[in-house]
C-alpha cells in the first residue's frame, strides 16, 4: 500500500457504504474502517468486518489491549481479506478508556508493543498504530519518542500520529479534536529521528495544498472530517498526490454510479438513508447544493425511500 494519503477511521461515519462512495472519488487513497473492538469481533452477533471488494486498499482499525483477544481478532481480519490492521491508541472517549484501549494506551507502550509483537507472529499483513503526540501531562517530545521507539522494537514500522495531545479528563472527543493545539513540527521531528519508519500525520488538514506541504516532511497524510463533509476534495487526490491523471468522474457521474450499488444493497436489506447520508456533502460550494441536501435530508430517511429520491435530488443541481 502507498500510504501517501488516507482517510481516517471515524466512528459512525466511515462504514462500508461510505468507503464504497469514497472509492468512487479516489482510486488510490487508503481507506479505514470505523474502529471495531475485539469484544465485538469475538463475542458479537453481527458481521463487523463486512466490506466491498472495491474498497481495497482498506485497513481495519482494532480497539483492544488484551494480547490474546488482539491475536484472535487479527487472525479474523486477515482471513476476511483486509490489507492491514491498525491499533487505535488515539481515541480519547470515556467509553474507550473504560474498555482499556484508545489514547489511554499511550501510558502503556510495553502493552501496545506486546500486542504488536503477538499479532505480527500470527498474521502476514502489516500491523500499524495510530496515536496522539501525548496525553494529559505526558506530552513532552521525549515521551513521544519513547512511545514510538518501544513499539517500533516490537516490529511496528508504520505510525499515524494525530498532531494534538489528548486530554483524557475534562474534554469530550469533539473538543479533543479542536481544543488542544496542533503541533505539526513535532511529527516532522519524529520522522527525522526515525527515518526508517513510515510516519503519517493527521489532524486539521483541509486542502490538497496542505497535504503536499506535509508530504515534504513525512511519508503520509491522513484526512478525517474534511474528506467526509467535503468529499469532492477527494477528487483531486489521485492527480495531485499520486500523479494519476486519468479522467475523473464528475460529482453527477459519481452519484449516478452509486445507483446500482444502492439498488443491490437495498435488495440485501440496507436502508436507502444509510447509504445516501454519506453523499450529502458532494456538491459543497456548488449551485444547487442546498436544494440537494434539503431534498435528501427531508425524504431520504423515510422507510419507503429509494434511488428515485437520489435522482430527484440530483435534478436540483445543474450540470
Amino acid at each position: 500500500m502507498d500510504h501517501k494519503f488516507s482517510i481516517a477511521p471515524m466512528l459512525d461515519w466511515t462504514d462500508r457504504h461510505c468507503r464504497y462512495f469514497h472509492r468512487k472519488l479516489t482510486r488510490h487513497a487508503v481507506l479505514y474502517t470505523e474502529m471495531v473492538t475485539t469484544g465485538a469481533l469475538i463475542f458479537g452477533q453481527g458481521d463487523y468486518l463486512a466490506f466491498n471488494e472495491e474498497e481495497h486498499p482498506v485497513v481495519v482499525q482494532l480497539g483492544g489491549s488484551d494480547p490474546e483477544a488482539m491475536v484472535k481478532s487479527a487472525i479474523m481480519c486477515e482471513q476476511r481479506g483486509y490489507d492491514a490492521i491498525n491499533i487505535n491508541v488515539g481515541c480519547p472517549s470515556d467509553r474507550v478508556q473504560n474498555g482499556m484501549f484508545g489514547a489511554c494506551l499511550m501510558e502503556k507502550p510495553a502493552l501496545v508493543a506486546e500486542c504488536v509483537r503477538r499479532m505480527r507472529e500470527v498474521v502476514d499483513i502489516p500491523v500499524t498504530v495510530k496515536s496522539r503526540i501525548g496525553i494529559d501531562e505526558l506530552d513532552s517530545y521525549q515521551f513521544l519518542v519513547d512511545f514510538v521507539g518501544t513499539i517500533a522494537q516490537a516490529g511496528c514500522s508504520d505510525f499515524i500520529v494525530h498532531a494534538r495531545k489528548a486530554w483524557l479528563k475534562g474534554l469530550s472527543p469533539k473538543e479533543n479534536r479542536e481544543i488542544p493545539p496542533l503541533d505539526y513540527p513535532r511529527v516532522y521531528q519524529l520522522k527525522k529521528d526515525f527515518p526508517h519508519l513510515q510516519i503519517s500525520i493527521n489532524g486539521g488538514i483541509k486542502t490538497v495544498e496542505e497535504c503536499l506541504t506535509h508530504l515534504q516532511h513525512v511519508d503520509g497524510v491522513m484526512v478525517g472530517r474534511e474528506a467526509y463533509t467535503n468529499p469532492l476534495f477527494l477528487n483531486q487526490i489521485d492527480a495531485a498526490i499520486y500523479g494519476d491523471e486519468r479522467t475523473l468522474l464528475t460529482p453527477h457521474q459519481v452519484v449516478r454510479e452509486m445507483l446500482p450499488y444502492i439498488e443491490q444493497q437495498m435488495t440485501e436489506g440496507a436502508r436507502f438513508w444509510h447509504i445516501a447520508r454519506h453523499m450529502l456533502g458532494i456538491f459543497q460550494g456548488v449551485t444547487g447544493a442546498r436544494q440537494w441536501r434539503r431534498h435528501l435530508s427531508e425524504l431520504g430517511h423515510l422507510p419507503s425511500s429509494g434511488p428515485e429520491v437520489l435522482l430527484a435530488a440530483l435534478a436540483k443541481v445543474p450540470e
